[in-house]
């Protein structure tokens, strides 16, 4: 027999062992990633915003069509009375009449929306060019001018291309003696643009859109706009029939070489500063120099009517700004636009 305390530790240990036996298996935790937040997917795919709708204008015009986005030329055509009747005058967007030695004026034509390829006669740079085409970024098309001169339009930041110089685009013609005998092909000279000069050129004017009317139909009625310069005498007619200003010079009917009358939607007449600062030419002529930096008085004619105006323009190569008498923007008609920088002495009849 054993002893009681023996028996009774025997019983605890085979109790203990039956506990054991009986107790589930322990759970075994393994290591887990750490863990990691998953945002849900709230895109939405979207079509793109569509494009406001602009009705496509050329920028020297603003005539809506099918424009084509390409370089401005900007080409000097001469306007003695040995180079009348000039060649491609009519297929310009916007010419600017400027006074030249002598009292005389020259041409500053610009070609975008068309590019005739028989232009002419072509003639020298002079000081007043480079605010007239370097807001165009484009080309400026000259036969021949003094380095001086020649160096301010590349100051300016326009390309240029100079007859002189073998520059494309240019030849001789044999119906006319020289010096005014050298013409152009417009197309030829826009393919010669450098590849940061083959862009459109920014608008110079603003125009009408929609229903809106020219900003001088709020002005006068005007049927005819005369000006004297002291050795040129352009005239501008309003011709309902054909809804267009008609040119003239000394009265008599400015046409071109192609029998078209030389007209325009828009005459607009900046009274500008003239000065005898520019040197003198072989002939010991002074070259004026008309300064087209700055503000002045300005008449715009539109539609057989006429507003008075101001002109203001900064830099060489800034774009020049037209407001009414209230400060507002002047609206031009659609259309070819001549600009004739007048000096401030000279005369102007508006009827």
């Amino acid at each position: 027999m054993s002893s009681p305390g023996v028996g009774r530790m025997g019983a605890a240990a085979i109790a203990a062992l039956l506990l054991a036996a009986c107790a589930p298996d322990p759970v075994v935790v393994q290591p887990t990633d750490p863990a990691t937040t998953v945002q849900p997917d709230t895109s939405v795919e979207r079509s793109a915003a569509p494009e406001p709708v602009v009705p496509d204008s050329w920028p020297l015009t603003g005539i809506e069509g099918e424009v084509t986005a390409r370089v401005a030329v900007a080409v000097k055509i001469e306007n003695s009375s040995a180079a009348r009747p000039q060649s491609g005058l009519e297929h310009a967007d916007v010419v600017w009449e400027e006074m030249v030695e002598g009292g005389i004026t020259r041409f500053n034509a610009v070609f975008n929306s068309s590019m005739p390829e028989g232009i002419g006669p072509i003639r020298s740079v002079r000081p007043m060019d480079a605010a007239i085409a370097a807001p165009l970024h484009g080309l400026l098309a000259f036969s021949g001018g003094q380095g001086v001169f020649i160096d301010q339009m590349i100051d300016a930041g326009l390309q240029v291309l100079d007859n002189d110089a073998g520059d494309p685009g240019m030849y001789r013609v044999s119906f006319r003696a020289m010096p005014h005998n050298v013409y152009g092909d417009v197309p030829v000279m826009a393919d010669a643009a450098h590849a940061d000069r083959a862009v459109p050129p920014p608008q110079q004017f603003a125009f009408t859109f929609g229903q809106q009317e020219p900003s001088a139909a709020a002005g006068s009625p005007t049927a005819r706009i005369d000006l004297g310069f002291p050795a040129a005498s352009p005239g501008w007619e309003w011709s309902a029939g054909e809804s267009a200003w008609l040119r003239s010079e000394r009265g008599a009917p400015s046409y071109s070489a192609d029998d078209v009358r030389l007209s325009a939607a828009n005459v607009v007449v900046l009274r500008v500063r003239v000065t005898n600062d520019g040197g003198v030419d072989p002939a010991g002529n002074p070259i004026p120099v008309t300064h087209l930096e700055g503000e002045g008085e300005a008449l715009v004619a539109s539609a057989g009517r006429s507003i008075e105006a101001r002109w203001t323009k900064g830099a060489a190569d800034e774009v020049l700004e037209l407001v009414d008498g209230e400060g507002e923007e002047v609206l031009l008609e659609p259309g070819t636009t001549w600009v004739e920088l007048l000096p401030l002495e000279s005369s102007m009849s508006v009827s």
